[in-house]
């Protein structure tokens, strides 16, 4: 399990975070996007070291980046218009979701330097603070900022805004909820998980019903309905795993879960959404006057 872990976070670091913050603000963040793959080396590297002083100061260099980009999010707040929408609030949904992506990459950082240094943050299992990284990178950065690209797009069919405005809302809660279930109990983690998996299942559908048809190209479209598809399977998993966990019913192991829901929402999910949507963006460019 553990060099599969290590695969997907490396995945996230190199590649999924960086294209990712083209996606959000394609000029403004374009500095942070192009040094970010190199910022990254150093937390790549740490993940295949043993734990250690050397594996915890290039995870620590990883982490003040992420930190970094997490100053990003108070500052984009500030300058964020106020939304009708939203009551009048700069918290519109769409931009709740981009907020969530850009501090989750902290969270991962944090996790994964008291995991290289073999302390026990919290009194978690090194255990639960090397599968924090990835979730972060996953589920906090990629699924908050997807829900965010499609409440952004505004779907087009019938109730689909207040769904997509819901999704864009329920994802970067679900997140919020499981964060805090760790300090809870089981019971706490498995209701983040339904609002979680409820946000991502709109997210789905949306992308399915109303995305996804807008594509110009059979490669776009494809990669919108893997995604879409995915999510279904990968979250049902997610569901199960954290009924188990607070019922005592049987689940999947760990093992099992990284080898499926992990580099299902990995490849499936993440690297598809992202490819489908620097086409979608690049489509819309070429389209302009």
């Amino acid at each position: 399990m553990t060099v599969l872990v290590h695969l997907i976070v490396t995945l996230g670091m190199l590649y999924v975070i960086p294209a990712g913050l083209r996606l959000i603000d394609p000029a403004g963040l374009r500095a942070a996007a192009r040094t970010w793959p190199l910022l990254a080396v150093p937390g790549a590297l740490c993940l295949w070291l043993p734990r250690g002083a050397i594996a915890t100061a290039l995870a620590a260099l990883y982490a003040a980046a992420t930190l970094v980009l997490a100053a990003r999010a108070p500052a984009r707040l500030l300058r964020t218009p106020r939304s009708p929408a939203a009551g009048g609030s700069p918290f519109a949904p769409a931009e709740i979701a981009v907020l969530t992506a850009l501090v989750s990459p902290s969270v991962a950082g944090t996790a994964l330097v008291a995991d290289r240094a073999g302390y026990r943050l919290f009194g978690f299992d090194l255990d639960v603070l090397a599968l924090t990284v990835p979730h972060f990178h996953f589920a906090g950065f990629t699924a908050a900022l997807v829900a965010g690209l499609v409440c952004r797009a505004g779907a087009s069919a019938p109730g689909g805004a207040a769904l997509s405005r819901w999704a864009a809302y329920s994802v970067p809660g679900g997140t919020l909820l499981v964060l805090l279930g760790y300090f809870v109990d089981d019971w706490a983690e498995l209701a983040g998980a339904v609002v979680l998996t409820g946000g991502m299942w709109a997210v789905a559908l949306l992308t399915w019903r109303d995305i996804r048809p807008g594509a110009r190209d059979r490669t776009t479209g494809t990669l919108l309905a893997t995604s879409a598809a995915v999510l279904v399977a990968t979250m049902l998993l997610a569901l199960w795993w954290a009924l188990g966990e607070a019922t005592g019913l049987a689940h999947p192991t760990m093992t099992w879960m990284a080898a499926t829901h992990g580099l299902g929402n990995a490849l499936g999910f993440a690297l598809c959404s992202l490819l489908a949507w620097r086409r979608l963006t690049l489509d819309r460019m070429e389209t302009m006057p």
